[in-house]
């Protein structure tokens, strides 16, 4: 089964919500930016039934180079990761 493309995706929120496909659109991607700039600011953003983007701080630590076998300082950094909430893990296992 093939994955759902970002039109095909467009087209059914469209379909459901009794919008343009370019209404949809612009919703789609006003919620991106609204996501983006929130975790920017407050260091999560809740999208409630489905999950939050979460900023992390990860701390400097010991990796290993794959292809020389030496090891290298890996230096701390910030990432973004999404968590996904209870009751979409129950939906969909």
């Amino acid at each position: 089964m093939a994955k759902m493309t970002k039109s095909q995706m467009l087209q059914s929120l469209a379909e459901q919500c009794g919008m343009s496909k370019m209404d949809a659109g612009m919703v789609l991607e006003t919620l991106v930016n609204l996501a983006y700039s929130e975790v920017k600011k407050n260091d999560e953003f809740v999208i409630p039934g489905m999950g939050k983007l979460v900023k992390v701080k990860r701390l400097a630590r010991m990796g290993r180079n794959p292809a020389t076998g030496a090891s290298i300082q890996i230096p701390a950094k910030t990432v973004v990761k999404f968590r996904v909430a209870k009751a979409a893990k129950e939906a969909v296992l």
